[in-house]
């Protein structure tokens, strides 16, 4: 015979009870008998309809995962020499990116011989994180992985607009197909 610690259906303590005793109880409420707390000494039962609890749960799991931030990660990739307009249209995007909540990796490919010149990669990623340092903070510093030197910025605190992507949404027509 096991023996355990029985929660009644209003949530008061009823005692200590063989469980066919506990058992008995919940099927006179015509409700479950669940085990809430195995590991305990006895373990602890309660008396629930478990298929409402279930669907409570469920519930509640659905709400916490609408309310998540999910935080994305855009990548730029540039080249050691660029030209300066194209530099500049790409940091228009990091701003973009940077405006719409998202981390921004921005990334330069050397290859061949740039790899003996790393100094201009590194001047181009200083260049972005002087002109953007009242949006953005760097999260990771440059750093050579392989052939390319990568660094990561994220949104300020307070420099997200919220507004922005409900604009996007609201800005594209219902009825299109894409």
């Amino acid at each position: 015979m096991r023996e355990v610690r029985l929660i009644n259906s209003k949530g008061e303590q009823v005692g200590i009870l063989q469980t066919f005793e506990a058992q008995k109880l919940a099927d006179e409420e015509g409700l479950d008998l669940v085990e809430v707390s195995p590991d305990a000494r006895p373990p602890v039962c309660k008396i629930m309809d478990y298929g409402k609890f279930k669907y409570d749960s469920e519930k509640r799991e659905k709400e916490a995962r609408k309310k998540q931030h999910v935080i994305i990660t855009k990548e730029i990739k540039v080249r050691p020499k660029i030209d300066p307009h194209d530099l500049g249209v790409k940091f228009r995007h990091i701003q973009e990116f940077i405006a719409d909540g998202c981390k921004v990796r921005v990334t330069v490919m050397f290859r061949g011989r740039e790899m003996a010149h790393q100094e201009f990669g590194r001047n181009m990623l200083d260049k972005i994180v002087r002109d953007i340092t009242e949006v953005a903070v760097v999260e990771q510093a440059p750093k050579m992985e392989g052939p390319n030197l990568s660094m990561l910025l994220g949104p300020k605190p307070g420099a997200v607009k919220p507004a922005a992507k409900q604009e996007k949404a609201s800005a594209q027509p219902e009825g299109s197909g894409h």
